[in-house]
């Protein structure tokens, strides 16, 4: 009978899914089914991994509103599933689709987290080594396909150290687009020179040309963002290749 055949997919499913809530310091609702069978467990198989979940705080600052993640098929070891505990045997792939809001963004640049990522920023301008160290940014997402960026930083150069803010409205890179900077205004400083804001774009154009990203076993690409009023949209191509035990929501 189907319901007998699903008892196998139901009790991993549960399982799985308090093994996750128990990692993620806040969840409002999740749902995981894993598509598999008895037969297959045993041989280490499973059709694959769905993953839905709003509301999920993945680390302190860390919030995403919505997450809906599928994965291709996958090989599983055996004795850990049999306990709910999935552990992969092979990579697999994953798309994803993720909504951050506005208000999650800002929460989670003044993460430590981020902070730490974004100290002593560097670039070269022609031979000469400029730092810059983020002091405030805000985000803030008025549709359209738009992005403001509202910050400040102290900007280190040729031996001194001086305030500077700006503003800036770009367009992210989307699968029918590349990026595009519609504007940059210096709002306090004496403003910045033609040689360093030419630096800063080759760098943010290396940087937005990387074919993925990667965090610990998970190697990520963003194939689509859709900025809507309050909120991103984000569609993310995965490979995994292990669950890492610090954001297994993101994981199969």
């Amino acid at each position: 009978m189907p319901d007998e055949n699903r008892l196998e997919e139901k009790f991993l499913s549960q399982e799985a899914e308090r093994r996750v809530s128990e990692k993620l310091d806040t969840v409002e609702e999740i749902e995981i089914d894993v598509q598999t069978d008895l037969l297959k467990i045993v041989q280490g198989q499973a059709d694959g991994v769905s993953v839905t979940g709003q509301g999920l705080v993945i680390q302190e600052g860390l919030r995403v509103q919505e997450i809906k993640l599928q994965t291709e098929s996958i090989a599983i070891n055996p004795f850990s599933a049999i306990f709910g505990q999935i552990e992969l045997n092979e990579p697999v792939n994953a798309i994803a689709r993720i909504i951050v809001t506005e208000v999650d963004i800002n929460h989670a640049l003044t993460s430590d987290l981020i902070r730490t990522q974004m100290q002593n920023l560097q670039l070269d301008v022609d031979g000469d080594i400029v730092s810059f160290e983020p002091q405030k940014i805000q985000v803030f997402l008025p549709g359209d396909g738009k992005i403001e960026c509202r910050g400040k930083v102290l900007l280190k150069e040729m031996g001194k150290t001086r305030p500077f803010a700006y503003t800036a409205i770009l367009r992210p890179r989307t699968n029918l687009q590349p990026a595009m900077l519609e504007s940059f205004n210096c709002t306090e400083g004496e403003g910045i020179s033609i040689e360093l804001v030419t630096a800063f774009m080759h760098k943010a154009k290396e940087l937005m040309s990387l074919p993925y990203l990667k965090w610990e076993d998970i190697a990520f690409s963003i194939k689509d963002i859709k900025v809507e009023i309050g909120s991103l949209i984000l569609l993310v191509e995965t490979q995994v290749k292990q669950i890492p035990s610090s954001l297994t929501i993101l994981s199969p």
